[in-house]
């Protein structure tokens, strides 16, 4: 068997594996989650997961969680894509964070806050990449906020950390209540909210 072909194949597989078992993490947690459910997902026995995953469950849930993230963060760019004005930037980042309710590609919310809730103190490892995950889009709030600032988009005077952790900690809220009574509505509460919020005391 011709090598690079075999690499390929096998970086596929792996691939596939960690896309599929983002989703279950996503929707389990986990704990919640175990290597049969994964196999039952992926349709793959367990040495054939063991196999790319050689220290188990946990590595496989890191790397689930990395795949999450990037798509989240894949979705911003995209979300943020053409927009110059900090206005409709902070308009399309909070757009997209209501999108997590019933994202068909990564059912089961916002997998940043679903992994903060769980992980806590059980897991040390996954709790650090998580508190990472999570600065980084405050720090992407804060980057939109200032620069609207500097560029006399946004009122002068705010405190645009501040506003990021509120602007976080409303919509990351809203999306665990819309979840827990798998309800929109609280989410589209908190949304309309922000976009008020936005245009009525930082728009300049």
């Amino acid at each position: 068997m011709n090598t690079e072909t075999h690499t390929t194949k096998g970086g596929q597989t792996r691939e596939m594996i960690i896309r599929q078992a983002a989703v279950v993490f996503n929707q389990r947690g986990f704990f919640g989650t175990s290597i049969s459910d994964i196999m039952q997902e992926t349709g793959l026995e367990k040495g054939g997961i063991y196999n790319h995953f050689k220290a188990g469950k946990e590595e496989l849930a890191l790397a689930a969680f990395d795949y999450a993230v990037a798509h989240i963060n894949h979705k911003l760019e995209k979300g943020l894509q053409g927009k110059y004005h900090a206005v409709e930037r902070l308009l399309a980042f909070a757009s997209v964070l209501e999108s997590a309710f019933d994202d068909p590609e990564l059912p089961g919310g916002c997998p940043i806050l679903n992994t903060a809730i769980e992980s806590d103190d059980t897991h040390p490892i996954l709790r650090a990449r998580t508190e990472v995950a999570m600065s980084n889009l405050i720090a992407s709030l804060q980057h939109i906020i200032d620069k609207g600032i500097t560029r006399g988009e946004i009122r002068a005077g705010v405190h645009s950390q501040e506003v990021a952790v509120v602007f976080i900690s409303t919509m990351e809220g809203a999306l665990m209540l819309s979840r827990l009574y798998n309800e929109r509505q609280h989410i589209t509460f908190a949304l309309h909210h922000i976009e008020q919020f936005i245009e009525h005391s930082l728009r300049r």
